[in-house]
């Protein structure tokens, strides 16, 4: 897994619950308290380690833990603004998902991600699928951050398949996060 995973879940948990949770998950799974390095790649068992740490500190299922990871990391300016590229609205954002993972890969090469397909089968329906569990529950919470920062209404749910149900109720539902192609303060 590459360093960048395992740095955006130190992100999360110190951002979110602070230090000391932090110092004592890396101190379960015997991890130098410092962190990861973002630029190198783990074996995927570090990641599997780190994320049950937190769980079990947590008191938190590993779905729910990484599903607050996602909107954590849509929350973050940088990503949020990767995202918001991929539409003007929401079903567009979600059209464009396959995209991703491209366009993550234009700024870090060497990131192994999943393929993200996505349909709509029917008006106000898309169905999203992620080969790997681990980034479909990232995704799940990614997903539900942005039809709040749209300011759309969708509910997200498992789909039979193990894919994600999006079902569009209001794609104007309340006023979303104000974005401007251009950074603030840059002209």
């Amino acid at each position: 897994m590459h360093g960048l995973v395992n740095r955006s879940l130190q992100a999360f948990l110190i951002g979110t619950y602070g230090t000391a949770l932090w110092e004592a998950v890396a101190q379960d799974i015997d991890m130098d308290a410092s962190g990861v390095e973002a630029m190198l790649q783990y074996d995927d068992g570090v990641t599997d380690l780190l994320v049950s740490a937190a769980s079990r500190r947590l008191g938190k299922p590993r779905d729910s833990l990484l599903e607050d990871v996602g909107a954590y990391l849509a929350s973050r300016e940088a990503l949020r603004r990767l995202l918001r590229f991929g539409g003007r609205d929401y079903p567009d954002f979600l059209l464009t998902l396959d995209e991703l993972p491209d366009r993550i890969r234009l700024a870090i090469p060497d990131i192994d991600l999943p393929v993200i397909t996505v349909s709509e089968p029917g008006p106000s329906r898309f169905l999203v699928s992620c080969a790997m569990p681990f980034y479909r529950h990232v995704l799940a919470g990614l997903l539900r951050a942005m039809a709040d920062d749209y300011g759309a209404l969708a509910v997200i749910d498992t789909c039979e398949d193990g894919g994600l149900c999006v079902d569009l109720m209001d794609t104007q539902f309340a006023a979303g996060r104000r974005f401007d192609l251009a950074r603030p303060g840059v002209e």
